[in-house]
């Protein structure tokens, strides 16, 4: 009871003090008469186990209130109080699916106490005997108190304890058994009349009929929880399918989600605050997560394109409409939702589409979604725009009020919109992601085979004939000089800048970046002119963004929207002044490895033949970027290994030699450090050579970290690794020791789950302990290996101690 609230504490500790102050007044006053007395107590124990689960609740009821109704006809009050208590005890124990708890026994007797004494007090009551002393009113009367005090007090503790409503609990639970009290009832009052002439033993006629009570109980509440539950089941799964519906336009467009919920919380409130029915209420509901299903049948290219539609663009988008609505259709909603999704984008003014409906005619589900649509469309980020603040969005939406949308509802959206705006954004939101980004291994090809794509061929030129055969010339020339340009150099940030200066001349622009494919996003490997800093940092994930766009569907893009790239979505107070950008993909054998695009202060600035010049070099950018790529991956791995990303031995010696000529220059001291994972081989013999490689390269992590700037970390080979460190102190020396073997025993516990691995160090310093770099490794080599030795002592010595 200590998780119950204390209204609730209180009415059971109330109930079961009431209760045995009861019994135990009763009890005083004991008068037994005949056998009767236990064949009750008996049959009222009995039958507790024929008990029902009442709806709703967590409560059971019992037929033992027909022996209940017998004792307080034929019984003394004490006998009666009895014969309740041993029903009420039984029907708690008895078929119990949990152990019952202490209080829920006291509570569940002294109910049954409380209410059996009041019924017998009644039924005996002169006052009820001088009003009309016939036994069906009074049996009738005294039923009727039973019934209401057992029920009334159940359902009291059940509100107190759920939170709800008294009135709530008992009309929905308790209200409907009166019929089967009564039945009940006339049970007792016909075993009663039938004692007083026949004598109490016909009383064991009585267990058919109760019998009957309770099967009538049984098959009368399986039926209506049945029922219940099968309309629950179609309610959830109607529900569960437009939530389906809604997931397949989500895989369509990932922005789609959180503009469904937002719509569907504005649309609802609007649509209440106008009376709109119970079925045009939920045909807006619907409606507002189903909108958008047509997009389906639209290119995905166009969807999420982050940039202008063409004309050819747009009229594919504006199929989306008509199409939700015969979607919706084969539904068979039994309320008019596809009626909505096919005008939701009519105007109030007639000039919508696809009917060109104004005024009334259009439905005022469509009415109203089509404001809220707009409203959350303007607010959002989209891909070819950013967000606009909310005030400002609803400026926009005020002003095409009675041009584009119906007065009534702007004027709604206008007085509610901020609260509106906060009740959506509290809403919980869980969406399920589907597998639209999942990578299928089987199936080689489809059955028609692969297409073999060609580029299209641009037009030429229009004007003046002798102008545009100079331009083209020139045209050739550069182009020529770039194909011959970019693969003089493996460079790439080389091969880049060489483009870049060339495309200035053909391509006029204002920035140019060009990005990069690594795993799953750009990285930018060339950037020049305006927001330099910004298109330096961006790491743009695939598919996002403008330039994300362009590599994921490797389609370009002519006069897109700068401000979409995620560094200035991210941010809101980032703000550029370049309008237009032209972007095309950079594709090699292999498949897309960069983006190449150009940013223009000047909205629509770039054009067609921008576009044709960009996509005669793309290809060969793309190879040279491949080759590039390669040729830096080869270098890389000379001078640098391959597990921990940590320099190598070569690597090494290198810049040891080149340390050293400088120290001697300058003067100054240098130590060479070589550290050794002690118990490293307990790691690959118990966990495996994977679990050892991540235990190299988690210490490898952690030693660069720990060391300063301008410190040297490599890996000679196996567990042993070196550090050049210049400029520092034996003392300093030693507190790093310290701080390594933590480094060590931390990596091999976060790993391994157990702290197997130290490390030995063993340090040279220059000029003292060696003259070049042979001599101060070997010299660091050889006190490393002491180190190693006195460790290997010190273990042994504390086994044996332990062992003693």
């Amino acid at each position: 009871m200590a998780s119950h609230p204390k209204a609730a504490r209180f009415y059971v500790g109330l109930m079961g003090l009431l209760g045995i102050v009861t019994l135990l007044s009763g009890l005083s006053e004991w008068r037994s008469t005949d056998f009767r007395f236990f064949f009750y107590l008996l049959g009222a124990a009995a039958s507790s186990n024929l008990k029902v689960r009442l709806p709703g609740v967590t409560g059971t009821m019992s037929v033992n209130f027909t022996f209940i109704l017998l004792a307080l006809l034929e019984l003394s009050l004490s006998e009666t109080l009895l014969v309740a208590a041993a029903g009420g005890l039984a029907q708690t124990i008895w078929g119990a699916k949990s152990r019952p708890r202490a209080e829920q026994i006291v509570f569940n007797m002294a109910n049954i106490v409380l209410a059996s004494a009041a019924a017998w007090q009644t039924f005996h009551a002169r006052w009820l005997e001088q009003l009309d002393g016939s036994l069906p009113v009074r049996l009738a009367v005294a039923t009727a108190v039973f019934y209401a005090i057992n029920t009334v007090s159940v359902s009291g503790i059940i509100a107190l304890t759920e939170q709800k409503a008294l009135w709530q609990v008992w009309s929905q639970s308790f209200l409907w058994t009166a019929l089967h009290y009564l039945v009940g009832a006339a049970i007792a009052g016909v075993v009663h009349l039938q004692n007083r002439f026949l004598g109490w033993q016909t009383s064991v006629l009585t267990l058919p009929a109760v019998y009957l009570v309770y099967r009538s109980f049984d098959l009368y509440l399986s039926r209506l929880e049945e029922e219940k539950r099968h309309a629950a089941e179609l309610a959830d799964l109607h529900w569960r399918t437009i939530e389906a519906l809604a997931l397949a336009i989500e895989a369509k467009d990932d922005t789609t989600h959180d503009h469904l919920k937002r719509v569907h919380v504005y649309a609802t409130e609007i649509g209440k605050e106008l009376g709109l029915s119970d079925s045009e209420l939920q045909a807006l509901q619907a409606a507002a997560l189903l909108h958008d299903i047509g997009k389906l049948a639209v290119p995905e290219y166009i969807i999420s394109k982050p940039g202008k539609l063409t004309p050819e663009e747009f009229e594919k988008m504006k199929i989306h409409p008509v199409v939700g609505a015969e979607i919706l259709e084969r539904v068979r909603f039994p309320y008019p939702v596809a009626p909505i999704v096919r005008c939701h984008h009519e105007k109030w003014d007639g000039t919508g589409y696809p009917a060109g409906l104004k005024g009334e005619e259009i439905p005022i589900g469509a009415r109203i979604l089509s404001a809220v649509d707009c409203l959350d469309a303007l607010a959002s980020d989209r891909q070819y725009r950013r967000a606009l603040p909310i005030d400002q969005a609803m400026e926009i939406v005020r002003a095409e009020s009675g041009k584009a949308f119906d007065p009534k509802v702007v004027e709604i959206l206008t007085r509610r919109y901020q609260e509106l705006e906060v009740q959506a954004r509290a809403t919980p939101s869980e969406p399920a992601r589907l597998s639209t980004n999942a990578r299928i291994e089987l199936g080689e090809a489809p059955a028609a085979g692969f297409e073999n794509a060609v580029g299209k061929q641009s037009q030429a030129p229009q004007g003046d004939y002798l102008a545009a055969i100079a331009a083209a010339r020139q045209e050739f020339q550069l182009l020529h000089e770039v194909s011959s340009e970019l693969g003089n150099s493996l460079s790439l940030e080389e091969t880049l800048s060489v483009l870049a200066m060339r495309l200035k001349r053909l391509v006029p622009h204002d920035a140019i970046a060009i990005y990069v494919v690594e795993g799953e996003r750009l990285r930018p490997a060339y950037v020049n002119g305006e927001d330099f800093r910004l298109f330096s940092s961006l790491e743009i994930p695939l598919g996002q963004g403008l330039s994300g766009w362009v590599a994921d569907n490797r389609k370009p893009i002519v006069n897109g929207n700068p401000s979409v790239e995620p560094g200035y979505l991210n941010d809101p107070k980032k703000f550029s002044k370049l309008r237009s950008a032209l972007a095309v993909p950079l594709e090699s054998l292999d498949g897309v490895v960069g983006v190449l695009t150009l940013y223009a202060l000047e909205a629509d600035f770039f054009s067609r033949d921008h576009l044709r010049i960009l996509l005669a070099i793309a290809s060969k950018v793309g190879q040279t970027i491949t080759n590039a790529l390669a040729f830096h991956k080869v270098a890389a791995s000379a001078v640098t290994d391959e597990l921990t990303g940590l320099p190598n031995a070569r690597s090494l010696f290198l810049h040891l030699d080149a340390e050293l000529a400088r120290c001697a220059r300058e003067n100054r001291p240098l130590a060479v450090m070589v550290v050794d994972l002690d118990g490293f081989k307990q790691v690959n013999d118990r966990f495996g050579h994977l679990a050892g490689n991540k235990v190299l390269q988690l210490v490898g992590e952690r030693l660069r970290s720990a060391c300063r700037e301008y410190d040297y970390v490599a890996r000679m080979g196996g567990d042993e690794f070196v550090l050049i460190l210049p400029g520092i102190t034996l003392d300093a020396v030693e507190a790093r020791k310290a701080s390594l073997r933590e480094i060590a025993a931390q990596a091999c516990q976060e790993v391994c789950g157990e702290r197997l691995v130290t490390l030995s160090a063993g340090v040279a310093f220059y000029p003292q302990e060696g003259a070049n770099a042979e001599q101060l490794l070997e010299q660091a080599d050889r006190q490393m290996y002491r180190e190693k030795n006195a460790n290997r002592k010190q273990q042994t010595v504390e086994v044996v101690a332990l062992a003693g």
